[in-house]
């Protein structure tokens, strides 16, 4: 199974180092995810212990959701989206710890239902499919969130390709994204958060870095309500540097490099 993942491709570089943490030897994903676990100390908001344990410990009638928050316990089959989802947790536990008691406080308010409803909703759209932007707080940067949120594809991701990298970090999120990666398609989109950054980060190294994305996120978290108004798209193979071909043709694929939508008066 994981000898499909091609470690080389730059939108794993988030998760990389937890999957050098993990045993590969080991019986199942969640006993190669509790290895990699080892010595990080992960829990979730209740401050209980997070273990990756079969999905057959989740009992039925019970949400995935309102498990780990009443347990610790991550339901984890043997499967790519699982185990990506292990690798993010090791990565970004608070991001993940207040994701989880969010979902777990609107299932305990409304219930599971057929509708998650808007928070629930926004909240499994960025565990599923979230890149994070770390942007350098320059008029800049803003510059070219401002082109992509316009959908100004060619200007953003083109013409300012040079500021990726220095004034702007694109950090995949989403476990089912990544899973998606795994075969790589042109199509495949993320919904992305804008995280504003001061100079000082991007003179950290890596892991501090990481550490300040998942504090920063999970902050905000904590603080503001998530809608799905908090995410722009982002078509991942089109991040400079990412994928081949990158010119000026590839960005002027209007199936994939939409325009956005302009309301019209009737």
């Amino acid at each position: 199974m994981l000898e499909q993942i091609d470690w080389t491709r730059r939108w794993y570089d988030s998760v990389r180092p937890a999957f050098a943490r993990i045993d590969n030897d080991a019986g199942s994903v969640g006993d190669a995810l509790n290895a990699g676990a080892a010595g990080l100390d992960l829990r979730n908001a209740a401050g209980l212990p997070v273990r990756f344990v079969p999905q057959s410990d989740l009992p039925e009638g019970l949400a995935y959701e309102q498990f780990i928050g009443a347990t610790g316990c991550v339901p984890t089959r043997d499967n790519l989206h699982d185990f990506f989802n292990g690798l993010v947790w090791l990565t970004f536990p608070r991001i993940k710890q207040r994701l989880n008691a969010l979902q777990a406080a609107q299932i305990a308010l409304a219930g599971v239902g057929k509708s998650r409803g808007p928070a629930r909703d926004a909240a499994t759209i960025f565990d599923e499919n979230a890149a994070l932007l770390v942007v350098r707080d320059s008029a800049a940067a803003r510059e070219l969130v401002d082109a992509l949120r316009g959908h100004r594809w060619t200007e953003a991701l083109f013409g300012r390709r040079a500021q990726f990298g220095v004034d702007v970090q694109p950090w995949l999120f989403g476990h089912a994204l990544m899973e998606k990666l795994v075969a790589p398609r042109k199509a495949i989109t993320a919904h992305t958060r804008v995280i504003v950054a001061p100079d000082a980060y991007f003179a950290l190294d890596w892991n501090a870095q990481r550490a300040w994305i998942d504090e920063a996120v999970a902050a905000e978290l904590a603080a503001d309500d998530l809608t799905t108004a908090s995410f722009t798209p982002l078509p991942v193979l089109g991040i400079p540097g990412w994928y081949e071909g990158q010119d000026g043709d590839f960005y002027a694929d209007a199936s994939v490099f939409r325009p956005k939508r302009t309301s019209t008066a009737s």
